[in-house]
């Protein structure tokens, strides 16, 4: 939650999350706002929200696997984490926000937030904070066919005037039959509102304390209630079961499909496109059918990238291809995929992978914390790990470095101009002087002069006629 990157409100904004729920139809010991959206946890979506308003204060209230949400929020907003008011047990969503009064400063507008309505937008936001202007009670509402499970908003029927929300429980005959429902969003002077909260009582259907009933409080009072009613009904989707996720899960993919190509972006077909994180593309991008990117990916002018494939936290330079079933991660390290390379099928590239132009990684090839300098190749069953890959270089099929002796990691340096034969083992710490040839089939353990070649197997010992054993019989 980078605030330095954030535009100044022109009225203080606090938020209150509220993210105590159980969750029961998610039927899973993660509380529900921990379940991933896009490959984020909906609260944090959120959260993110939040920041780009500008919040002054934000306070998300939790209840239901408390220590974990704190945890996870914590650990992904460190240095800017949000406080806490803890929800125990849980009595309703005015009970919830009662939890948060004593974070909440007299002077601002409160606008309170879902920690299950992840993909809530800013711009409607902002609309229904101005809607506010820091003295109204300001709804955010929409229209539905199906109503069903919201609480009505009911106005009167000669001015159109906010009166009240009712509960679906609670709600007539001729209230169900109302499409205007209320999101769960709203936007109230955090005075106003510290007042009604005082005000509420559990006399209802649910026998829990109903935030809405606020509305009344406030047309009894005589400040006005607004209603901003925007039409998008992904913005204000919560997930209550699985089912609703992989549905918001989607649209979510559908909406950055679309957003990628109105970029130019070629996608073969959007609906099996799954971006989990940022992707940045240049011009004349390419991506086939199945491939999902995760954390922070940047393609590149004209990288085409093919079908199947896991890309995450990666650079790929211009004009690279990335076959099918590759799968490259990153991780914090982050790995880099030189112009005009060629990767795959089915290679694996791992945190530090470093390629330069026109290298070369092919079928089963694994590349881990290792420079492959330009036009450098592997195309075959191979493993780089901890290595420094001069120019030119060929890497045979089967061979790999012995990086690892138990304890200790190592680095093997090949130099410019290597070839390294097939099945070889480059045991580390050892350098291949640049030019020299390592026979096919070789233990390397000792550093090789440059031009030299080098084979380090056993003389071939063959024995005429020589009886293989028999299995013994009954």
């Amino acid at each position: 939650m980078n605030q330095a990157q954030t535009e100044k409100p022109a009225t203080a904004i606090d938020v209150v999350v509220m993210a105590a729920g159980k969750g029961t139809r998610m039927r899973s010991v993660r509380p529900k706002v921990l379940h991933r959206l896009g490959g984020r946890a909906l609260v944090a979506r959120v959260l993110d929200t939040a920041a780009r308003l500008g919040a002054r204060h934000v306070v998300v209230v939790t209840g239901h696997g408390a220590d974990a949400v704190e945890a996870a929020i914590d650990a992904e907003f460190a240095g800017m984490a949000p406080r806490f008011a803890r929800q125990m047990p849980q009595l309703g969503t005015g009970h919830a926000v009662q939890q948060a009064v004593p974070a909440l400063p007299d002077d601002g507008t409160v606008l309170v937030l879902s920690g299950d309505v992840p993909l809530i937008g800013e711009p409607a936001l902002r609309a229904l904070v101005a809607a506010s202007g820091g003295e109204r009670l300001a709804l955010l509402t929409i229209e539905f066919e199906d109503p069903t499970g919201y609480g009505r908003v009911l106005r009167d029927a000669p001015t159109g005037q906010v009166l009240a929300i009712v509960e679906q429980k609670d709600a007539t005959e001729a209230q169900r039959a109302v499409r205007e429902v209320y999101s769960g969003v709203m936007a109230v002077p955090a005075r106003q509102l510290k007042t009604w909260l005082a005000r509420l009582d559990n006399r209802n259907a649910q026998a829990e304390y109903y935030l809405t009933d606020i509305v009344g409080f406030a047309t009894t009072d005589g400040v006005p209630v607004v209603a901003h009613r925007i039409d998008d009904p992904v913005q204000v989707a919560g997930v209550n079961s699985p089912a609703q996720l992989a549905a918001l899960e989607r649209a979510l993919q559908q909406r950055q499909a679309e957003a990628l190509m109105a970029d130019g972006v070629r996608l073969a077909d959007p609906a099996r496109f799954d971006l989990r994180g940022t992707l940045a593309c240049g011009m004349d991008v390419e991506i086939d059918v199945n491939c999902v990117f995760e954390g922070a990916v940047v393609l590149g002018d004209g990288v085409r990238i093919g079908a199947n494939c896991v890309i995450a936290n990666a650079r790929i330079e211009a004009g690279a291809v990335i076959h099918p079933f590759t799968h490259i991660d990153g991780e914090k390290a982050g790995a880099t995929v030189g112009p005009d390379a060629r990767v795959g099928p089915f290679a694996r590239l791992r945190p530090g992978a470093r390629l330069g132009a026109e290298v070369h990684i092919g079928n089963f090839v694994e590349v881990k914390n290792s420079t492959l300098a330009d036009g450098a190749k592997a195309n075959h069953l191979a493993y780089l790990g901890d290595a420094t890959v001069g120019a030119r270089v060929n890497y045979g099929a089967g061979s790999i470095t012995a990086n690892y002796d138990g304890a200790n990691k190592h680095r093997t340096v090949i130099e410019d101009d290597v070839h390294v034969g097939s099945n070889c083992v480059l045991v580390a710490p050892v350098t291949i002087g640049a030019g020299g040839t390592v026979g096919g089939g070789s233990v390397v353990s000792k550093s090789t002069a440059p031009g030299a070649l080098t084979v380090a197997r056993a003389r071939q010992t063959s024995f005429p006629n020589w009886p293989r054993p028999q299995k013994k019989q009954g």
